[in-house]
C-alpha cells in the first residue's frame, strides 16, 4: 500500500498545471525567463492572475492528497517521509513533461502545510521574506537575479532545518526536510553554481 500512496503523490506532483496554463495562453514557459515551467515563471510570462492560479494549483497538488492521507492516519511515522517527498520529486521530475519540471516551491508549501497544519510552511514563508529583505538591502534595491532567488530558497530551507530541530519537530519531519533540501539543491544546482562562481 505504501508504494501505491507514493505513486499517487508522485503523479499528483507530475501534474504541471502552470506549464499547461502557459500553453493555454500561448506562452511556452520553457522558452521564457529561466525556462522554469512553474508558477512563478507563469506569473512573469502571463501576469499575476494566471500566476496566482498556477501557485494555487501547484500548492493544492502538494496539499490535498497528502492532508487526506495524513489526517486520516493512513500514513504516519516514517512512512510519511517518502509519501510527502513524492509530489515534490514529481514536480521536479514530472512524468507528463519528459521528467523536466520546475523548482517545486509552491508544492513544497503545500506539503509542509499538510503535515504541520501550516506551521512549518508559515515559518518557511517568513524565513524567505526575511532573506529577501536582507538581500534587497545588500543589493541596494538593484533587481535580484533569478540565480539569487534560487540561492535564497536553498538557504531558507537550510535555516528551516535548524528551526525544526530547535522546535522539537524532529523524527520524520527531519526526514522530509532533508529530502526536500536535497531536491532543492538538485533543482537549483545550476543557479547555485553560477551564483557562487560570480561571487
Amino acid at each position: 500500500m505504501l508504494l501505491l500512496f507514493i505513486l499517487i503523490e508522485y503523479l499528483c506532483g507530475s501534474l504541471m498545471f502552470s506549464y499547461w496554463l502557459g500553453i493555454a495562453v500561448k506562452k511556452d514557459l520553457k522558452t521564457i525567463g529561466d525556462g522554469n515551467p512553474g508558477a512563478f515563471n507563469l506569473w512573469h510570462a502571463a501576469g499575476y492572475k494566471m500566476g496566482l492560479l498556477g501557485v494555487l494549483l501547484d500548492f493544492m497538488k502538494g496539499y490535498l492528497p497528502l492532508v487526506l492521507f495524513y489526517e486520516s492516519g493512513i500514513i504516519n511515522g516514517y512512512k510519511l517521509v517518502p509519501v510527502a517527498l513524492a509530489p515534490i520529486f514529481g514536480h521536479v521530475f514530472p512524468a507528463f513533461t519528459k521528467f523536466k519540471g520546475g523548482k517545486a516551491i509552491a508544492v513544497t508549501f503545500g506539503v509542509w502545510s499538510a503535515i504541520s497544519r501550516f506551521k512549518v510552511s508559515l515559518t518557511f514563508a517568513i524565513l524567505l521574506a526575511i532573506i529577501k529583505i536582507l538581500a534587497g538591502s545588500i543589493s541596494k534595491r538593484k533587481p535580484i537575479s533569478s540565480d539569487a532567488d534560487g540561492v535564497m530558497v536553498v538557504y531558507g530551507m537550510l535555516i528551516m532545518g535548524i528551526c525544526l530541530k530547535v522546535s522539537g519537530l524532529q523524527g520524520y519531519y527531519m526526514g522530509v526536510w532533508l529530502g526536500n533540501l536535497i531536491i532543492f539543491l538538485y533543482a537549483n544546482r545550476r543557479k547555485l553554481y553560477r551564483f557562487w562562481k560570480e561571487m
